[in-house]
C-alpha cells in the first residue's frame, strides 16, 4: 500500500488515526499548496482531487478520510477506533456523521469560501458570499455539541474513536484559519485539550506545518 500525503486536516486525521494504532505506511507526497492534487497524474487515479488517498496493492485507489480510516481498522482491528462489535461501530458512524454534518463540513467550506479564498476559486467552484453562513452553522453545531458532551470524556463512546480524531484534526486547524474554539464551549474546550495531549497529536502534523507554524 502507498499512503498519498499532504499538509492539511483531512490528511492529518489519517496520520492521527494510524498514529493512534502504529500503523507506518510509505508515503507520496503531494503538493497541495501547489495545486499538485488537481491535475493530473493526480486526477487520473482520483478524479475528485482530494487530499489525501490510499493505494492498494491491487490499484485500488481509496479517496475519502473515513472510507481510508474504515479499511485500514479491518487490516488493523486494534485498538478498536470505529468498534469492536456492531453497536459500537454503529455508533462510532453516527457520532462521525453528525461531527461531518453539524461541524467539519460547513467549517470547511467556510474556510475555503473565506480565508483560503485566493487558493480554492481557481480550483473548485467557490461560493464566498456564503461564507459567514457556513461559519454560523459550524459555530452553532459546536454549540450543539458542546451541551451533549457534558459528562463524556470522548464523543461516541467511553474512548477515543475516529469521531474524536475527525473533529480535532479540523479544529486544530480552524484555530489558525479564523475558526478559533469559543472558550464557552467548556466540555468541548476540555475535551481538545485531552487529545491534543495525546502523542498522535503531535505525531501527526505535517512537517510543512510545522515549518509555517499551521496544525495540519
Amino acid at each position: 500500500m502507498k499512503f498519498y500525503d499532504a499538509v492539511g486536516p483531512n490528511p492529518r486525521l489519517v496520520r492521527m488515526f494510524m498514529a493512534e494504532k502504529a500503523i507506518e505506511l510509505p508515503k507520496l507526497e503531494i503538493d497541495l499548496l501547489g495545486g499538485e492534487n488537481r491535475r493530473p497524474p493526480y486526477t487520473d487515479k482520483n478524479p475528485g482531487g482530494q487530499m489525501p488517498a490510499l493505494e492498494l496493492d491491487d490499484g485500488t485507489f481509496l479517496a475519502e478520510t473515513v472510507v481510508i480510516c474504515e479499511y485500514l481498522e479491518e487490516l488493523h482491528p486494534k485498538p478498536a477506533l470505529i468498534g469492536a462489535t456492531a453497536v459500537e461501530r454503529a455508533v462510532t458512524r453516527m457520532w462521525t456523521r453528525r461531527v461531518e454534518l453539524w461541524i467539519t463540513e460547513p467549517l470547511s467550506a467556510g474556510f475555503r469560501y473565506g480565508e483560503g479564498l485566493a487558493m480554492f476559486k481557481g480550483r473548485m467552484r467557490t461560493i464566498p458570499q456564503a461564507a459567514d453562513d457556513l461559519k454560523a452553522l459550524a459555530r452553532e453545531g459546536l454549540e450543539k455539541l458542546d451541551a451533549l458532551m457534558a459528562g463524556r470524556e470522548f464523543i461516541a463512546r467511553g474512548t477515543i474513536s475516529l469521531a474524536d480524531i475527525v473533529l480535532y484534526a479540523l479544529l486544530d486547524f480552524a484555530a489558525g484559519v479564523g475558526q478559533p474554539l469559543d472558550a464557552k464551549n467548556r466540555n468541548l474546550s476540555a475535551w481538545f485539550s485531552r487529545m491534543a495531549a495525546r502523542p498522535s497529536a503531535a505525531a501527526s502534523i505535517h512537517p510543512i506545518a510545522k515549518a509555517g507554524k499551521m496544525r495540519g
